[in-house]
């Protein structure tokens, strides 16, 4: 069903969950996994001089992050590819899942906090309007930021039926 996932991350904690979930699902189906970051130029466009140097270091960043989905589906042995690319998040995702056929998108709602957490979120939200395949998402828990809400819910459960 699946043969190609893709995981945009920002290298937070709900993109961590995020990649949990998709790594889950290219093992269950044999899928490659496809890890993007997108450096959101179109939030840097105001800056003159600088811009460059806060563009490189997020490139930089986004390796890091890239390379970090990597060694996870290695050690899930799983097929992965990553790409570090600059523009418009979601224009980007929605571009990436175009150009490589993929099938299933599954990153998180929000990424880190303050502007960066609201922009995730954003970028979620056009993905999932715009992207011509599924999209899932991953939440986090706001107050403990390591489970989903599905998560707490499923143990909750477990302790009434314990």
């Amino acid at each position: 069903m699946y043969d190609d996932i893709l995981v945009p991350t920002d290298g937070s904690k709900a993109a961590e969950r995020a990649i949990e979930h998709a790594l889950d699902i290219a093992e269950t189906y044999g899928a490659t996994l496809h890890a993007l970051y997108v450096v959101d130029t179109s939030i840097y466009t105001s800056l003159d001089a600088g811009a460059d140097v806060v563009i490189d270091a997020l490139e930089r960043e986004g390796d890091v992050a890239t390379k970090h989905i990597l060694d996870a589906a290695e050690d899930a042995g799983v097929d992965a590819d990553a790409e570090v690319t600059t523009g418009t998040a979601y224009r980007s995702i929605r571009d990436y899942i175009e150009s490589h056929d993929i099938d299933l998108v599954v990153m998180g709602t929000h990424g880190r906090t303050g502007l960066s957490h609201y922009l995730l979120g954003s970028v979620t939200e056009r993905v999932v309007r715009t992207s011509p395949v599924p999209v899932l998402t991953v939440r986090m828990d706001e107050e403990t930021g390591d489970e989903d809400e599905t998560d707490e819910m499923a143990d909750a459960e477990d302790a009434e039926t314990a």
